[in-house]
């Protein structure tokens, strides 16, 4: 039996390379069909944390100390493991998220393909470990800046995308020679398990841990141990707020990747066409929603607005809904009840303040409606701009559209709220759209595309106000999980340097 379908391994935590019991555990129920248990996973103490936290301290000497040569070639060796258990990795994550299949194999295969990207950066910097730079002042000869691993990192991921989102932390931290402990989250924690667990057995024992649990036990554990040297978390704000009042008391570096609000606003000279709307489609409902940087809503010019609805409507009409394995399905379920029921209420309210509500989209056979967490693709016209589906992050393939007449208007309600992740802004006159652009609040803003893919793995990604902070990719991501090391060497005493002539005469025992 493979590890990613053995579940009595998967459902408990690794720590220091070997299994260990608990006994507490909760049931994870397929979103698709309530009544089918995926599987379940254990919910461990503080006490799994501090025994991780010390197995990573144990094996962080050694692991940094290899070359990243060495480093890569065991990391390369898991990849490769990975990649031979992908199929049922897949069909795993694909059961407990509810994400449709293409979804789940972008999850899984891009997270194999970012350990193999974090080693070639790694090597790559290694060639120049020291990025030297200037000698400076004086007789200095050697001045040089390195980046050094920190430590024990943890690692706490989100349910949304779990295994790819939570690599954005685990795959810099092992190819910078850190040790990693992960904390999956307790909504969908069996395909990153699996993930960490086949990963874990291709390095040495303490490298990298995986403890299981809820976040109020092993996160905030997690985040008050002072062993940890850094944290990487992604999901909610409010628990991002938490886990950095946490962590404040011990000073480790903490990266917070958070919830968005991501506006799209469409200019007086955008081209309303198939490419466009194609663009909007995918950028609003991909993974049915629950995405932190998909469109959350759309801002469109007055004199395009009848138009633009009039076809995204139509378009959203053809979105088919069905079971995650359904290869027909452009979408599946919610992933939680509570996102599904929060669904629900927002759409109910919006009716009540007569708004337009419009359910679209078909459903395939493969959807068990009676029993699946599934929300119809919906767009919402005729809604106040201050309402809570406009201002607040849905997490649901939910898309309210606001009519806008100036430029001056749609940034300002593009800023309105306290999110700023992701934005995205549509033209035909890209100088336009740039200065536009450059008036948003969000960590990155897209011109004429918003969706998975949008993001270059050379452009930091990460949000400003309550949706983060520090940026991931590349060497923004490497920033997390190392220091800087400067060393400043001298072949003779540095007699130019200011500051030494008051003490030259208590050498030369001449009174001042």
């Amino acid at each position: 039996m493979t590890l990613a379908m053995d579940q009595s391994r998967l459902a408990l935590p690794y720590i220091g390379g070997a299994t260990v019991d608990v006994d507490e555990r909760t049931v994870v129920l397929e979103p698709a069909d309530t009544t089918i248990r995926v599987g379940s996973v254990a919910l461990a103490g503080p006490e799994h944390v501090e025994a991780a936290v010390a197995a990573a301290t144990e094996a962080f000497p050694a692991w940094r100390d290899l070359s990243a040569e060495e480093r890569g070639d065991m990391i390369l060796a898991a990849a490769a493991a990975l990649e031979a258990e992908a199929p049922a990795l897949i069909d795993l994550l694909a059961r407990e998220v509810g994400k449709v299949l293409p979804d789940a194999r972008a999850d899984i295969m891009g997270s194999i393909a970012m350990l193999k990207n974090f080693v070639a950066l790694v090597r790559e910097l290694a060639t120049d470990p020291n990025h030297a730079g200037e000698p400076g002042t004086g007789q200095a000869v050697l001045v040089k800046v390195r980046h050094v691993p920190v430590g024990p990192v943890a690692v706490i991921g989100p349910w949304n995308t779990p295994v790819f989102l939570t690599f954005n932390g685990i795959a810099p931290s092992l190819a910078s020679g850190c040790t990693v402990i992960v904390k999956p989250a307790v909504e969908a924690p069996l395909a990153l398990t699996a993930v960490v667990r086949i990963l874990a057995e291709h390095l040495p024992p303490g490298v990298l841990n995986v403890v299981p649990g809820r976040g109020s036990v092993v996160g905030q554990a997690l985040a008050e141990h002072p062993g940890i040297r850094a944290l990487m978390f992604t999901g909610g704000t409010e628990t991002g707020r938490r886990i950095q009042a946490a962590a404040a008391g011990n000073l480790k570096k903490v990266a917070l990747e958070l919830g968005g609000n991501d506006p799209a606003i469409i200019l007086e000279d955008a081209e309303i066409d198939d490419s466009m709307i194609t663009e909007l489609v995918a950028g609003s409902f991909g993974m049915t929603g629950q995405i932190c940087f998909n469109i959350k809503r759309i801002y469109v010019h007055r004199s395009h607005y009848d138009e633009f609805v009039e076809r995204f409507t139509e378009a959203v009409g053809r979105v088919v809904i069905g079971d995650p394995h359904d290869e027909t399905a452009h979408i599946g379920p919610l992933t939680t009840r509570d996102g599904y029921e929060n669904a629900k209420r927002l759409l109910s309210d919006a009716v009540a303040a007569g708004a337009t509500v419009r359910e679209l989209g078909t459903y395939s056979k493969s959807a068990k409606r009676d029993s699946g967490l599934y929300i119809s693709p919906t767009v919402v016209t005729g809604i106040a701009p201050d309402s809570e589906l406009v201002l607040d992050e849905q997490f649901a393939p939910i898309m309210p559209i606001i009519a806008f007449d100036t430029d001056d208007e749609a940034v300002a309600e593009a800023n309105r709220t306290e999110f700023g992740l992701a934005s995205s802004v549509w033209s035909a006159d890209l100088a336009h759209a740039e200065r536009v652009a450059g008036r948003i609040e969000a960590g990155n803003t897209f011109i004429n595309t918003h969706r998975l893919g949008a993001s270059v793995p050379f452009v930091p990604f990460g949000g400003v106000k309550q949706s983060g902070l520090g940026r991931t990719h590349g060497m923004y991501s490497l920033h997390h999980c190392t220091e800087e090391h400067g060393i400043v060497g001298f072949t003779e005493p540095a007699t130019q340097l200011p500051g030494i002539s008051h003490w030259q005469s208590v050498v030369a025992g001449v009174d001042a």
